[in-house]
């Protein structure tokens, strides 16, 4: 699965920065088909292709900085890889019903 696209990556430049932004817009999601992990995306640096945004896990959910070259050499069982939500919507962060934040 391709987790970034040409659009995806336009949208996060229209956007911008978004670190002074008490309620940031979350850009894309992807998750772990396998697991607990999801990771909101809210910024993405092209040159370094590097996201920032909040991070879910069974019990330890943070905000910090990802690596899209890491989230595409990960290799799961039965061949799986980490996906890109296709059917999730930019939205801001106040409106995602996360499962397992405190």
């Amino acid at each position: 699965m391709k987790l970034m696209t040409k659009a995806i990556e336009k949208l996060f430049v229209k956007i911008g920065d978004q670190s002074n932004v008490k309620d940031p817009t979350i850009v894309c999601k992807f998750f772990n088909p396998i697991g607990s992990a999801t990771w909101y995306a809210t910024e993405y640096t092209p040159k370094d292709k590097v996201f920032f945004g909040y991070v879910t896990r069974m019990t330890n959910d943070e905000w910090g900085y990802f690596s899209l070259n890491e989230m595409q050499e990960i290799k799961l069982k039965f061949g799986l890889g980490i996906e890109r939500d296709l059917y999730f919507k930019s939205k801001k962060f106040s409106d995602v019903n996360f499962v397992n934040r405190m």
